[in-house]
């Protein structure tokens, strides 16, 4: 198991243990984790599941693939660090990994 710290806009911090092979969405739907909304359930096809990274996260993580970009660019939102949880998949080299949840998804 990995631990992912998903931490709100307001700073509440929720550390759950994911199940590597699964997504960082659906570790935080798996633990009742807020802010969350995934409204497709995974699919990449409406960016409810928005989460920001940290630098070195996002650069060990890579850049979104070309459905993932087009998602993001509907969300006013992004930032530089922008991902859709459902696109990420937990791994080992994941462990203590840090992920800020936006106010609202759209």
């Amino acid at each position: 198991m990995t631990r992912i710290r998903f931490i709100e806009h307001d700073g509440t911090v929720h550390e759950v243990e994911a199940q590597n092979g699964r997504s960082l969405m659906l570790a935080a739907i798996d633990n009742l984790v807020p802010g969350i909304d995934a409204d497709c359930g995974g699919e990449c096809a409406c960016a409810t599941c928005h989460v920001m990274l940290t630098d070195d996260a996002y650069a060990a993580l890579g850049p979104p693939g070309e459905t993932e970009e087009q998602m993001l660019d509907l969300n006013p939102e992004r930032s530089p660090t922008s991902r859709l949880s459902c696109q990420i998949p937990v791994t080992d080299e994941l462990d203590g990994l840090k992920v800020q949840l936006p106010e609202f998804q759209f």
